[in-house]
């Protein structure tokens, strides 16, 4: 196949010197492009114009470093009697983001030299890491990734090396986890999505992600955390002290599911706090109780409940419930009396704020892509594996940013009635 040559004669030959960067680079790069038509030389793939050019490219910044190490150029007699000089090259084979290429990296007599543009025993460039690292983060399984970069670039990399790429971002990850937070927090989402870990047998495990609302607005995912399914009281007073160990000295509102043992560790730890229990998963556990066909009647029966103006016409609708349903299904009628209290706290504020903390909804979009995530691999050797799939699904979220700004427009007019119903709490985490 033609290889293509451009010397700097040629580049003289077509561009005149007062000609700009810009235009320069566009003039250079359709000349290449040109002559590799002409020649039937393809863009991409094996062999193609810019696997040549990435070639081209590290084998002269790799020629710059021995330079530099050296302290001569090629040829140059200041090199004669230095000590050391250049030992010929090494062939070397790395996985780049164009497929494989094969280079020539250059030595020195004593070996000293310590490319850096292609370090000793590397294999593949930075880009092809970070794009493993996206692979996974959107769900794919390390096959489908080793599959993916054979299709799309001719390139061979196994399982374990994907395997070892994605373990570097452990190290990120307890640096993220350990970060210092904001002081104070209008509101606190906590919920968990299962995963399946393979610990003697396969079991459900649930991961806790915690998300709060900042007093700008913007979304901040304050960490993770893998429970075994027996935590208590104990265990989320440990979660919640290292949040606040963190920095959290206040936070208005903890939204969640029920969880057990929760609203007392809330309690011991932020006194303020108001803890609201999600009405959607109150909904879907009283559903549990009952029979399907009755469950359009129960909810009908149940929206006055928690649409009502003030606690106290709350209350007074779930008296009705309670005559209606009460005795075909007296476990839904426990299940709201125990509730009651982590339930009616959002009935004292505006709708503003009402319609944002009544549920877990804020989290769902997170959870979502954690769950693409989690199903596509079926089950983790280990705990450690399960959370390093969850983390890198949420370090992959809103990648444009644009997400985060439809987030501040819709918690802007919630968090100004937010300030008026905690009496200037937030304005300690503004300054």
């Amino acid at each position: 196949m033609s290889d293509v040559t451009v010397s700097v004669e040629t580049v003289e030959e077509v561009l005149p010197v007062e000609l700009s960067a810009d235009l320069l680079d566009d003039q250079l790069i359709g000349k290449l492009v040109d002559r590799a038509r002409s020649q039937g030389l393809q863009l991409t793939g094996e062999g193609g114009l810019l696997q040549q050019l990435t070639k081209r490219v590290l084998e002269s910044a790799l020629e710059g470093e021995i330079t530099d190490h050296l302290g001569y150029d090629r040829h140059d007699r200041a090199g004669v009697g230095s000590g050391n000089s250049r030992n010929g090259v090494r062939p070397k084979t790395v996985l780049t983001e164009v497929g494989p290429v094969e280079i020539e990296v250059p030595r020195d007599r004593d070996g000293s030299f310590e490319p850096q543009i292609v370090k000793k025993r590397q294999r593949r460039l930075s880009g092809v890491d970070e794009m493993v690292l996206s692979l996974s983060a959107r769900g794919l399984t390390h096959g489908d990734i080793s599959a993916h970069l054979a299709e799309v670039y001719g390139a061979s990399v196994s399982k374990q090396t994907i395997s070892t790429i994605t373990d570097k971002v452990l190290d990120g990850m307890a640096e993220w986890q350990n970060r210092p937070l904001d002081s104070v927090y209008p509101v606190i989402f906590i919920d968990c999505v299962h995963v399946k870990v393979r610990d003697g047998q396969v079991a459900n495990r649930p991961v806790y992600v915690a998300l709060a609302v900042t007093v700008d607005g913007t979304r901040d995912i304050l960490g993770l955390w893998a429970g075994d399914g027996g935590e208590g009281a104990k265990y989320w007073l440990q979660v919640l002290t290292e949040i606040k160990n963190r920095g959290v000295a206040d936070v208005c509102m903890v939204v969640c599911d029920g969880l057990k043992g929760l609203p007392d560790a809330i309690a011991t730890v932020w006194p303020q706090a108001i803890t609201q229990t999600c009405v959607v998963h109150l909904m879907r556990a009283s559903f549990r109780y009952a029979a399907r066909q009755d469950w359009d009647k129960i909810s009908r029966a149940l929206k006055p409940i928690y649409t009502a103006p003030t606690a106290q016409a709350a209350e007074d609708r779930f008296l009705e419930f309670q005559e209606e349903w009460g005795e075909k299904y007296p476990a839904i009628v426990r299940l709201w009396e125990n509730a009651w209290a982590e339930f009616v706290p959002f009935l004292q504020f505006d709708a503003e704020i009402r319609r944002i903390v009544c549920t877990t909804n804020a989290i769902e979009s997170v959870n979502a892509r954690i769950r693409k995530a989690v199903r596509a691999r079926g089950h983790f050797p280990n705990e450690a594996a399960a959370l390093k799939c969850v983390y890198m699904a949420v370090m992959s979220l809103d990648p444009t940013g644009q997400g985060r700004k439809r987030w501040t427009m819709r918690w802007k007019p919630a968090l100004q009635a937010f300030d008026i119903a905690f009496d200037g709490r937030l304005s300690v985490g503004r300054r």
